[in-house]
């Protein structure tokens, strides 16, 4: 992916970030996932009055793709606005078991692309916990 590939994907976590219900803690974000045949899915952080039931945006990305049948992913971007956000310990460890060499892009971002990171989900989780499973290729 080039440079702009990856501001392009910001920049639809960004506009996703605006639907984020986050009444108690005031964090939103947006999440914007691009799938191996370049579909992207977005998604929101969702939080709940039972702390628990709180969905990321990145979960909710993930799993708007997987109920569309989507199991091959390249990149996720996030956005939390003026502050830089990489996914949580919950997120790394769903996201490793669809994608361990998933791309994660993080701002803040000027228009130009500046300030955005690529890392590598192996480099954020680099000791995924992973069960053995049947249907692992």
């Amino acid at each position: 992916m080039s440079g702009q590939d990856y501001l392009s994907l910001y920049k639809a976590a960004e506009k996703a970030r605006v639907n984020a219900h986050a009444p108690y803690s005031g964090f939103k974000v947006g999440a914007a996932l691009l799938t191996g045949d370049g579909r992207v899915f977005t998604g929101v952080n969702v939080e709940n009055s039972s702390f628990g039931a709180t969905i990321c945006a990145e979960r909710t990305a993930f799993v708007k793709a997987i109920s569309e049948g989507v199991r091959d992913f390249e990149a996720i971007a996030v956005s939390a606005g003026d502050e830089p956000a990489v996914p949580c310990g919950i997120c790394r460890q769903f996201m490793s078991d669809f994608a361990p060499d998933l791309k994660v892009v993080t701002g803040p971002s000027d228009e130009d692309g500046n300030g955005l990171k690529v890392i590598g989900l192996r480099e954020l989780f680099p000791e995924a916990f992973v069960l053995d499973r049947q249907d692992r290729q």
